[in-house]
């Protein structure tokens, strides 16, 4: 068994209900109870958010990230959820982040928010690529 940790990559349609204050609440309750689950499962990753639709990447032992993401298909909140990559990495590219948080929000200022790091000016390559993925589905 290999201890190289496993990615899983994946866009969904958001489907919660609501003004967008109360959907901005909800989306907040889950990266709340993201970080607390995936750091107690040794998951890292990062959470892109943009026009309905969100795209993640998770990182980790296999059988936890495919358990994590099991409980994605099941939730209510995501739609049409489609893997873009799954597989074993050589390293992680979100290693501090039990849930990072992609905020496309501002086109002009474009921040990587990232649970218990306040510098949001380091925006790692894997970020940018995650964050592009969002904007291409989500102007699409």
């Amino acid at each position: 068994m290999s201890d190289r940790p496993y990615r899983c990559v994946y866009w969904s349609r958001q489907r919660m209900d609501g003004e967008p204050g109360q959907v901005a609440a909800e989306v907040e309750s889950i990266l709340t109870a993201a970080r607390r689950n995936n750091a107690r499962l040794g998951i890292t990753g990062a959470l892109a958010i943009g026009r309905g639709v969100f795209a993640q990447l998770l990182e980790g032992p296999r059988e936890a990230v495919e358990m994590v993401f099991e409980q994605i298909q099941r939730d209510e909140r995501h739609g049409d959820v489609q893997v873009l990559a799954f597989g074993p990495v050589a390293e992680r590219a979100f290693p501090q982040w039990p849930m990072a948080k992609l905020d496309p929000a501002n086109e002009d200022q474009v921040r990587l928010v990232a649970f218990g790091d306040d510098d949001a000016s380091r925006m790692h390559p894997e970020a940018r690529r995650l964050l592009d993925i969002v904007r291409s589905l989500a102007t699409a």
